[in-house]
């Protein structure tokens, strides 16, 4: 089989080129190894995010440059007014908030946060501020930042292109190379039998997350380009009230907080954050104790009685940055016709979508091969809370909540 281009990962990266390079008239080919969305994309917040949290120390960060235009995009494809059209996308909430603690640093990060930003803070009255936010003493702001259900959004892509995705086994993917050294094709394997698929592509763009520095060392690629930076995530379940937001303290973020509902219409809150760097050395039992005296702190008034918990671990893989920091913006490298890419934020996959597209060879015209129906097609991954190990609330906690 031929195609143009054969994407690997169907991430938000992944599955947000696919409908690019479609729409662009390339023959392309998406490979998945189990879930699409699995890793990062399903297991994130779902903010679009628009560079506020890079600004908190009063500087227009690299990193604000880079996602500040992002949430107008993202905007006009959940209303069906640009490619790609996301208006089947779940839209959590149209804003977020932000709100601080009466500190002196957290006023300077409410300072800060105006700086350089498409998408200001507008400050709320006390009459206006949501029911999880009335009880907080100090600055409540909304900002136009739109909250989106990931699972949602990749459903939505993936559906348009259900003729060019298959799940392959990703231990048995192997990468034929000409005498010459020069990629000739990339031999696939069925998930459940050894039917094989033999794929001869114009070019491969690696867009796996985390596998990419597996599919490189297949490819006969140094596999030392990556790098990992984890977080530990929270959950919580129960009588809670809907909030997405910010509450900010200085430069940083101190909790960031989304909503959705389960398969049983519990509302669930994904908890971030500070919280979530500094749990990745703590055990679970640690950082939900950690994040009940956090949440009593910047919510005051809201009652946690009746609330379960959780927490769920997640790597964000990027490419290798000296020293191992955060990269500004996307990444992109490029090893003869392997092109291997991290969008390293969800809100960049259109940028990132876009200049890969400007780095690839024309499409080449060729009538696409049908793929043959017993190649089975991956679901989409389900959100972490659905598969977390839920806890009851401690006592120590039931008194700090009350």
């Amino acid at each position: 089989m031929h195609r143009d281009l054969i994407i690997f990962g169907g991430g938000v990266a992944g599955l947000w080129l696919l409908d690019e390079a479609v729409r662009r008239g390339y023959s392309a080919l998406l490979v998945e190894a189990s879930a699409l969305g699995s890793g990062q994309t399903v297991a994130s917040q779902g903010i679009i995010h628009g560079g506020l949290k890079y600004t908190l120390q009063g500087l227009l960060t690299g990193s604000a440059t880079a996602i500040r235009e992002m949430p107008q995009v993202w905007k006009e494809c959940l209303a069906g007014q640009q490619q790609p059209d996301l208006s089947a996308t779940p839209v959590r909430s149209e804003s977020c908030y932000l709100w601080r603690t009466e500190s002196v640093s957290s006023r300077l990060g409410m300072i800060g946060a105006r700086f350089g930003l498409r998408v200001a803070p507008q400050n709320l009255s006390r009459d206006d501020r949501p029911e999880a936010l009335a009880g907080v003493p100090g600055t409540v702001a909304r900002l136009d930042e739109q909250v989106i259900s990931p699972a949602g959004m990749i459903q939505n892509l993936a559906a348009k292109h259900q003729d060019s995705i298959i799940q392959v086994n990703p231990d048995r993917t192997e990468f034929e190379r000409a005498p010459n050294g020069e990629l000739h094709a990339i031999r696939l394997v069925h998930p459940r039998t050894d039917e094989t698929l033999t794929v001869v592509p114009t070019q491969v763009v690696l867009t796996a997350g985390a596998g990419n520095a597996t599919l490189r060392q297949q490819a006969g690629l140094d596999s030392h380009t990556m790098q990992r930076r984890p977080l530990h995530m929270v959950l919580a379940r129960g009588p809670l009230p809907k909030l997405n937001g910010h509450c900010v303290d200085g430069a940083k973020t101190r909790v960031t907080i989304t909503s959705d509902v389960d398969s049983e219409n519990r509302t669930i809150w994904q908890i971030g954050g500070q919280i979530s760097e500094t749990g990745v050395t703590q055990s679970p039992t640690e950082l939900i104790a950690n994040a009940q005296a956090e949440l009593t702190a910047v919510l005051p008034q809201t009652d946690f009685t009746d609330v379960e918990w959780a927490t769920y671990r997640v790597d964000r893989a990027e490419g290798r940055t000296p020293g191992g920091g955060r990269p500004d913006t996307f990444q992109i490298f490029v090893d003869d016709r392997i092109l291997t890419a991290w969008p390293t934020k969800l809100v960049l996959a259109p940028r990132l979508a876009t200049e890969l597209l400007n780095r690839l060879q024309p499409p080449t015209g060729r009538a696409i091969q049908p793929l043959t129906s017993n190649w089975p097609r991956p679901t989409v991954a389900l959100p972490p809370w659905e598969l977390a190990e839920w806890h009851g609330q401690s006592s120590d906690s039931h008194h700090r909540a009350a």
